[in-house]
């Protein structure tokens, strides 16, 4: 009976995890670990606040090209499951490609400030948008300017890393930390 009980259990529990991957849902049970938080005192794996609360996103040189990082230099990814401005990365999603959340306005550190917004998350966060884009960090990026999730295929689609134009930098990465100036860098979308 324990036998059948733990299996039941354990069966439940993969159900779970997999309905929180689904790409085309926004509903989830659990968020995002408290490690994606972005706060004006940039908390782990925050987002470089500013003083008003916001999150920081700007370019920054990599083997890539110019991508967009945080305020920390840590690496942003868009998602190619998303759907304009919604998240459809959520629980376990989320806990593997943490939201870049505000506590603010989105603040531009030498990106256009015109493409920087905001969407509401289904557990009722605001995540910061770029080109309309909701915006990730990846959870096995260890130190700034790494791009481990870099072409990633995870959760149903592909993970991109983000140029200051708004759109996918869609060459080949994966290196653990940024170097160089970088060329163009296989823009496209």
């Amino acid at each position: 009976m324990k036998r059948l009980t733990a299996i039941v259990i354990g069966a439940a529990a993969v159900a779970g995890l997999a309905a929180g991957c689904s790409s085309g849902t926004t509903s989830s049970a659990s968020g995002p670990s408290s490690s994606s938080s972005s706060s004006s005192s940039s908390s782990s794996g925050g987002g470089g606040g500013s003083s008003s609360g916001g999150a920081v996103v700007k370019a920054q040189n990599s083997s890539l090209g110019q991508i967009l990082v945080d305020g920390s230099g840590r690496t942003l990814y868009l998602f190619k499951a998303d759907t304009g401005t919604t998240s459809t990365c959520n629980g376990a999603c989320a806990q593997a490609w943490p939201p870049l959340t505000t506590n603010g306005k989105p603040q531009a550190g030498g990106v256009s400030a015109g493409m920087l917004g905001t969407t509401t998350r289904s557990d009722g966060k605001t995540e910061v948008t770029y080109g309309g884009h909701p915006l990730y960090y990846f959870s096995g990026d260890a130190k700034s300017g790494d791009t481990k999730g870099q072409a990633v295929n995870a959760f149903g689609a592909l993970w991109y890393v983000m140029g200051p134009n708004g759109q996918a930098i869609t060459s080949a990465g994966g290196s653990g930390s940024s170097s160089g100036s970088g060329g163009s860098g296989g823009y496209g979308y």
